[in-house]
């Protein structure tokens, strides 16, 4: 691994561990009043692209890194939608 990769892991990586503590929040509280189902949607959508983005590019960091924030973001929608339902 070179540096530029490195340096794309870490970023990826502050980027992708943002969203734990919402996660984690939502899921003790159940309550996703606040959180805006939009927001998520629209941010879920684009790492998708970026996804698909990394693997035009074969970009090793752009992949593992926005993979992993698309499934921390689809659990986040699933939370809005499943616990909207509860409140």
């Amino acid at each position: 691994m070179n540096f530029i990769d490195a340096i794309g892991l870490f970023a990826g990586a502050c980027v992708t561990i943002s969203t734990i503590p919402q996660i984690l929040k939502v899921w003790k509280t159940k309550k996703v009043k606040q959180i805006s189902l939009k927001m998520f949607g629209t941010l879920t959508f684009g790492i998708a692209v970026w996804v698909i983005y990394g693997i035009l590019k074969n970009d090793l960091p752009i992949i593992i890194t926005n993979s992993i924030s698309l499934i921390l973001n689809l659990t986040m929608v699933y939370f809005i939608i499943y616990f909207e339902k509860e409140q």
